[in-house]
C-alpha cells in the first residue's frame, strides 16, 4: 500500500482487506466462528471501518481459556508454533504458517525501512531468537528480505553483546533500550568509549523512548547521549504479528495499514476521540495460523493522525504510557509504572530498580520502589523526593546494590527484565535481603 496515499484511499484498502479478514475468520477459525454464530453477526454484512467498532473484543483470558480454538488452519500446515512472553499472565501459544512467515518478514521488512535500514547496514540484534519468542525470528528474517548483515548476539550475557559490538562494528542495533544504556555504562567502566564503537542508530523495543510529546523521554535522552546515536522506537506485540516503527523523524510509530487495523479505546471499549489515549485494540489483517479480530493488547497510548514530515500519511503511535494491567492508584493519583522508571532515570546513582505494589484499602496501592546503587550520596529520602516532583506520588523507596536488582529482575524466561511486582492480593515481604 503506497503510505503517501491519502487517508481516503488508504481506508478504502483496509476495509477490503479486513472483508476478506473476516470471511476467513467465519471459515477457518472455530473460536470465531461460534462467536459469530452467538452474536448473529454476519460478516458480509460490514462495509465500512467504521463498524468495527460494533464487534466484540478478544481479550487475553478468550486466548488463555481457548488457546486451541484459535487455530485456523490444519496442524500440517503449521511450520512455527511461537509463544507469547507471559508479563501479565500464562503465555500463550500462536501457531504460523508459511505464509504467515512470510507475512512477518514482509511486516518487519517495511518497519525497518521505514527506520532507514538499507542492505548496506549492519545490524545487532540484541534479542532472544529462541525459546519460541517471535521478535528475535521477525527481526532475522526482515533484515535478510532487506539484504543488511546480521549479526544475532542476544540479550542474555552483556558481556558477549559488548564483545561482539568491539569485534564485528554494527552501526545498527536492535534490542530493549535499558539493556543498552546497562551495556553503554558496562562498556564505560572498563574504559571503552561507546562513542566510539561506530554505532549510529539505537532501535529500541519492548520499552518506550518518547514522551507523550513524542520529544525523547529521559530513557531515550541518556542513550543518545551514551552511544551519540539516533535513538528510534517501535512497538510490537506477539499477538499483532505487526509492528509500528520510527521513521528518522522519530514522531511515532508508523501504522502499516495494509497488515493491521488498529482503534484506541476507552474502559468500556469505546472509541475515543482522537489524538487521546486508550487501550490499544489490534486486528492483524492476513494471517493464517492464529487470526485475531480486535484484539485488547492491554497497553495505554494513543495515536496521531497528522501526516509526517516524512510524507507518509499513515497514523502514528504514541509511546506506551503504561499497561492496563499495571495501572496504580495511590491516593487519589493514577499513573503507572513507566512514569516511576522516567523520573529514577534522571538520577544517575541510580543503576536498575524494581516495583512492588501492594493493595492498602479498597481503590488504593501501596507503591515500593526498589532502587539499586552504589552511591553514598543517595538516599530513600532524596529518591522518593524526585518520584514525588515527576508523579506527585511519594512512594516508600528501598536501597539496593545493582547486583541484587538484576537477581531480581533478570529471569532466564523473559526477553527484559522484570521491574514491575504485583502483590496486591498478598501481605508485605522484603525481597531486597
Amino acid at each position: 500500500m503506497d503510505m503517501t496515499a491519502s487517508i481516503e484511499e488508504i481506508r478504502k484498502g483496509q476495509l477490503a482487506l479486513l472483508q476478506r479478514h473476516l470471511g476467513y475468520l467465519n471459515q477457518a477459525s472455530p473460536f470465531y466462528r461460534a462467536r459469530f454464530a452467538a452474536s448473529g453477526f454476519d460478516p458480509a454484512g460490514l462495509t465500512s471501518l467504521d463498524q468495527l467498532a460494533q464487534l466484540p473484543l478478544t481479550d487475553k483470558s478468550d486466548l488463555t481459556l481457548h488457546n486451541r480454538d484459535f487455530l485456523a488452519v490444519g496442524e500440517e500446515q503449521v511450520v512455527d508454533i511461537c509463544q507469547t512472553s507471559g508479563t501479565t499472565g500464562e503465555p500463550v501459544a500462536f501457531w504460523q504458517t508459511e505464509a504467515d512467515l512470510q507475512r512477518l518478514t514482509t511486516n518487519e521488512q517495511l518497519a525497518f525501512t521505514t527506520a532507514g535500514i538499507t542492505r548496506h547496514d549492519r545490524v545487532l540484534i540484541g534479542a532472544a531468537l529462541d525459546r519460541a519468542f517471535m521478535a528475535g525470528l521477525a527481526y532475522f528474517l526482515g533484515l535478510r528480505q532487506i539484504g543488511a548483515t546480521v549479526i544475532r548476539s542476544g540479550s542474555g550475557q552483556l558481556m558477549l553483546v559488548a564483545e561482539f559490538i568491539r569485534r564485528y562494528r554494527p552501526n545498527v542495533l536492535v534490542g530493549v533500550p535499558s539493556l543498552f544504556l546497562a551495556l553503554g555504562r558496562k562498556l564505560q567502566e572498563g574504559g571503552d568509549d561507546p562513542t566510539r564503537q561506530g554505532v549510529e542508530k539505537l532501535i529500541c523495543i519492548g520499552e518506550p523512548v518518547r514522551n507523550p510529546d513524542l520529544s525523547l523521554a529521559p530513557l531515550g535522552q541518556a542513550l543518545a547521549e551514551t552511544w551519540r546515536a539516533q535513538v528510534l522506537g517501535t512497538y510490537a506485540s506477539t499477538e499483532m504479528a505487526t509492528s509500528f516503527s520510527d521513521c528518522p523523524c522519530g514522531c511515532g510509530g508508523h501504522l502499516l495499514p495494509e497488515l493491521m487495523v488498529v482503534e484506541i479505546v476507552d474502559e468500556q471499549g469505546r472509541p475515543v476521540a482522537p489524538g487521546e489515549a486508550g487501550e490499544v485494540v489490534a486486528t492483524p489483517l492476513g494471517i493464517e495460523g492464529t487470526p485475531l479480530l480486535r484484539y485488547r493488547t492491554g497497553d495505554i497510548a494513543s495515536l496521531h493522525h497528522k501526516p509526517c514530515a516524512c510524507g507518509r500519511q499513515t497514523p502514528r503511535i504514541g509511546p506506551v504510557l503504561g499497561r492496563r494491567a499495571h495501572m496504580l492508584k495511590c491516593r487519589g493519583t493514577t499513573l503507572f509504572p513507566a512514569a516511576i522508571g522516567s523520573a529514577l532515570l534522571t538520577l544517575p546513582e541510580v543503576q536498575g530498580h524494581y516495583l512492588e505494589v501492594y493493595r492498602e484499602f479498597d481503590l488504593s496501592d501501596r507503591l515500593r520502589v526498589v532502587v539499586g546503587t552504589r552511591s553514598s550520596e543517595l538516599s530513600p529520602e532524596l529518591v522518593g523526593e524526585v518520584i514525588a516532583a515527576k508523579t506527585r506520588v511519594k512512594p516508600e523507596v528501598v536501597l539496593c546494590t545493582p547486583e541484587q536488582i538484576q537477581h531480581q529482575t533478570i529471569r532466564p524466561d523473559r526477553r527484559k527484565p522484570v521491574t514491575f511486582f504485583d502483590y496486591r492480593q498478598q501481605p508485605v515481604k522484603d525481597t531486597c535481603q
